[in-house]
């Protein structure tokens, strides 16, 4: 949510972000406001805290734990959304249910969601991939399905990130964007279009999903799915080789498109 919320922004979109946390954190808020996101907060006993950690090189391996969650987010708190678009960045199941995304779709906004806040489970402190038994009610809903190349094998059972693409798609997702280690897999209409990662570092990997889908998002506004799905990645190129949100500019982001993806 952070880094999607970030990502929409510096594309030029006005943005808001709901959210809950507690009063100890309200940093994460002024700075979400000092960057001139909106951010409506229900203040509450805990934050959602995790521990990520990448055992190796590879982004799509990594070991999450939490140490506190900041509990769910209700209907009444996206009540008052007005909004073109929603994107919906949990990081574990529970925090957004069946509930709050019918309450999305009925103001008809285009909702994107990513599926880590549904495939994780919180076990003790540690987070397991789990199936997912609303997963058919569910994926009808969606515009934009995020997910990595390990949580779509997770849900889909297939390691093949096509067929768990088209997988996703046949269960009712209408559009998947599909994160793995070498860059971006968009699935729109029975068309697949690829577009890769081109950091010069992997300093700034943690994120790497957030900001691809909130830079889908934003530009899926006014573009197709293949151009959306270039400019995900040129963005998501850029943020991997800086640690926090992506504060680059757009120029920067066309100048690396015309580099590297219009060749």
């Amino acid at each position: 949510m952070n880094y999607a919320a970030h990502a929409a922004n510096r594309l030029g979109l006005n943005v808001a972000v709901i959210t809950r946390l507690a009063m100890d954190d309200k940093r994460v808020v002024d700075k979400f406001r000092n960057a001139g996101i909106d951010c409506y907060v229900t203040y509450t006993p805990d934050s959602t805290t995790m521990r990520l950690e990448y055992p190796t090189n590879d982004p799509d391996l990594r070991h999450l734990s939490v140490a506190s969650t900041a509990g769910s987010i209700t209907p009444q708190e996206v009540l008052n959304v007005d909004a073109r678009a929603a994107v919906i960045g949990t990081s574990l199941r529970g925090e957004v249910g069946l509930d709050v995304i019918e309450a999305l779709k009925g103001k008809n906004v285009f909702l994107g969601a990513d599926m880590q806040g549904f495939v994780r489970v919180l076990r003790g402190q540690e987070l397991s991939n789990e199936s997912w038994d609303e997963m058919e009610r569910t994926l009808p809903y969606l515009d934009v399905l995020k997910s990595d190349a390990v949580e779509a094998e997770a849900l889909t059972g297939d390691a093949d990130i096509f067929k768990a693409a088209q997988e996703y798609a046949h269960l009712g997702a209408k559009e998947v964007l599909l994160t793995h280690k070498d860059g971006v897999l968009v699935y729109a209409n029975g068309q697949f279009y690829q577009s890769g990662f081109y950091s010069s570092t992997m300093d700034g990997r943690s994120g790497r999903g957030d900001t691809c889908l909130g830079a889908y998002m934003a530009m899926r506004l006014t573009l197709d799915p293949c151009q959306a799905g270039i400019w995900a990645a040129a963005v998501t190129s850029l943020k991997m080789e800086k640690l926090g949100p992506f504060d680059r500019s757009i120029e920067d982001v066309r100048n690396l498109i015309e580099e590297r993806y219009l060749r």
